[in-house]
């Protein structure tokens, strides 16, 4: 029996993947976010499962349901929203899990940040414009971010720059990459991405502090910042093109 970390996509239920789905259905315990987990992926669970909202429990909490769950011989499908590789706080349950001997595997999900994306309809690595995302968050209540991490830091190499849960210091974030990216770099806030209720916003640095406020948006929204927002004039991929080799 194991713990089955599953990404469950940004909100649409039908981005979860396929395996995601079996082993959900596979699960007499399953595990979820209600705030963030789309209540219809539950309807895969099969029938008599224990749901168990994780909203309002702390880690100790969590990782008992896992290990009991265990013990009884059930697999229990861990649902985390997004992708489970970045800021799921995964890494502390497999940490206590190897310590309690219990198994575990992962299963990855469509990330919000893909998801925002494509509401965008944009690519985030353009030939010529911009060839390096980075992903990352801000610290305001949250742990504290790594040395070297802020964005002033991050920001001087003027890469496509992806925020996770950092809307809500939309205004710090703003003044924190006009030195390096300039008033007039394109930005976007996806606000809920995939979902019914999705919010889009486009504007640039100086002036999406104003669209954030009037539109409310003030959790589940990732803000991406680039070039590549409003590149139009850049050079073919060498991907496709004509004078490639091939290899034939």
């Amino acid at each position: 029996m194991a713990v089955h970390f599953i990404g469950a996509g940004p909100g649409a239920a039908d981005l979860i993947t396929v395996r995601g789905r079996d082993l959900i259905a596979a699960s007499p315990v399953c595990l979820y976010a209600g705030s963030l987990v789309p209540k219809e992926l539950l309807d895969h669970t099969p029938p008599g499962a224990r749901l168990v909202d994780t909203a309002h429990m702390n880690l100790d909490e969590i990782v008992a349901e896992m290990v009991t769950a265990h013990t009884a011989g059930h697999d229990v499908a861990r649902l985390h929203s997004g992708d489970p590789s970045i800021f799921s706080a995964m890494a502390e349950q497999m940490r206590r899990l190897d310590a309690a001997g219990v198994p575990y595997d992962v299963t990855p999900g469509v990330p919000a940040f893909a998801a925002a994306a494509a509401s965008l309809g944009r690519e985030l690595t353009v030939p010529g414009v911009g060839q390096t995302v980075v992903l990352t968050r801000t610290s305001a209540r949250s742990t504290p971010m790594p040395e070297g991490e802020d964005l002033g830091t991050l920001g001087r190499s003027r890469s496509t720059l992806v925020l996770h849960l950092a809307v809500q210091r939309i205004e710090a974030v703003v003044e924190e990459l006009k030195p390096n990216y300039g008033e007039d770099c394109p930005v976007a806030v996806v606000a809920r991405a995939s979902r019914d209720d999705e919010v889009i916003l486009r504007g640039r640095l100086g002036d999406i502090v104003r669209q954030v406020k009037e539109a409310g948006v003030v959790r589940t929204a990732v803000i991406v910042v680039g070039a590549v927002l409003a590149a139009s004039e850049f050079p073919d991929s060498h991907l496709y093109s004509a004078a490639r080799d091939r290899g034939r």
